[in-house]
This record gives C-alpha cells, structure tokens and sequence, in this order.
C-alpha cells in the first residue's frame, strides 16, 4: 500500500484543485466539480449499472474475444511463416494509422445501429496491442535452447509448446492488459456515434442536455471498468507466470 502513497496524493491533490477551479469558474454545465460528479453517479446508478453498463460490456467482451483469438492466432501464424510475417504485418501497422474515430461512422452505415458496428470498433482498437505483443513475444524465444530441444530430438510441436509459448506468455500478457484498458475507449466511442444505449450513448445524450456532471457520470464509471478489468488481467498474469515468480 505504501508503494502507491505517491500517486494517491497526486490524485487527491489534483481532485481537490479541479473542486476549487470548478466552483470558482461556476458554470457546472461545462466543467462540474468531483463532488457534483458523485453525488450524480449516485442519483443515476440505477439507470447506469442496470441499463447502459451491460451493454457496454457486451460489446467490450465480444470485442476482445474476437481480437484474442484472431490476434493470437495470427501472431502464432506470422512466427511460423515468414510470407504470412511479410503479408499481414504492413497491414496490421497501416491499420492503426487511420483514426478509428473516422472509421466508426463507416461501421455504423455498414452495419446500421447494430451491436456489431460498435463491436467492430473496439476490435479494432484491441487488435494491434495484443497481436503485436504477442508475436514480439514468439519471437523472443532463446535461440540456444531452441537448437538444444532440436539437438535432443525434439519436433517442432514440443518447440512450439516448451519454449515458444511460455517465452510470449509475459509479452502477451502485456498486450491484452493494453487490450482491455483501450477497449473500453473502443466501445465508448462506437456507442458515441451510433448506439442506441450504453454508457458512452448516455454520455452524449446528457451532452445535447448541457448537463456537465451527468456527461461524466458515465466516464468515471468507464474508468472504473477499465481499472478493474487491467487488476483481473493482472490477477490472471500472476497465476499463469507463476513460474517465472519461482525462478
């Protein structure tokens, strides 16, 4: 606990200036003090954990689960095959070079106001983090145990399984404690331009209403999301590189 004193008293420090600025500026409707925040969070927590909260993660759990199986699978495809390495790899990097906020309206009129054109967004705001991740993480097993297992018969397939996955498992873990922190801001911004409800629909609705606090109601409540779910990756990490600990 003491470890992270500092960077709790930075974030006491900056809530109390950003409470005495926002009652000294007093125009709520623009920049709502911590307190209103709260005491708004509170009044709408029903409407915000029973209605739009499940909806947002929804489209945040399908959205993963697309990008780690396609993610991981295409990693472990392009460690294999240096002409699918060559093929996908310039197209996984160009594709985080266009703003995905200028990619969402597209999905919408691809896929109407649908789940999937959200979902489609948040996939790909979570692709690249773990698909790179986790094929720098293949690469990086060590080259002389590699020519060691082959010296004493081993086959590709115990290679593969003994040394290549345990030696990404660290950087893989990395990139989908990336992945799920940012696909939060994937879903609140395909919900943002075209959703009918979540979190991020109900923020831009309060926002047509010049209602300050309850436009950030909705974003505390996304960060909130976002920290629990890095703690569960986390939590997972520990359990599977339990071995690494022990060494």
């Amino acid at each position: 606990m003491k470890s992270y004193m500092a960077s709790t008293m930075l974030v006491f420090v900056l809530m109390v200036i950003w409470e005495i600025g926002a009652r000294i500026y007093n125009k709520s409707f623009i920049l709502p003090s911590p307190t209103d925040i709260l005491w708004k969070l509170w009044e709408l927590k029903t409407v915000l954990l029973f209605e739009h909260l499940p909806a947002t993660l929804l489209i945040m759990v399908i959205g993963l689960l697309i990008s780690i199986i396609i993610g991981i699978g295409l990693a472990v495809w392009m460690n294999m095959s240096k002409i699918a390495e060559k093929t996908f790899y310039p197209l996984i990097v160009a594709s985080q070079t266009i703003p995905t906020i200028a990619l969402a309206p597209i999905f919408v009129v691809w896929f109407g106001y649908s789940i999937w054109s959200k979902v489609f967004v948040t996939f790909l705001i979570t692709f690249f983090p773990l698909t790179v991740s986790t094929f720098d993480g293949l690469r990086s097993s060590n080259k002389d145990i590699k020519e060691l297992l082959l010296t004493m018969g081993a086959s590709k397939k115990d290679i593969f399984f003994k040394l290549d996955v345990p030696s990404a498992l660290p950087s893989m873990f990395s990139g989908l404690k990336v992945a799920v922190t940012v696909s939060v801001i994937g879903a609140a911004i395909g919900e943002w331009l075209g959703g009918e409800a979540g979190l991020g629909y109900f923020s831009r609705r309060m926002m047509t209403q010049f209602n300050g606090a309850a436009v950030f109601a909705p974003i505390v409540l996304l960060s909130i999301v976002g920290i629990l779910l890095f703690l569960l990756v986390s939590w997972l990490e520990k359990i599977c590189l339990r071995w690494r600990r022990e060494e």
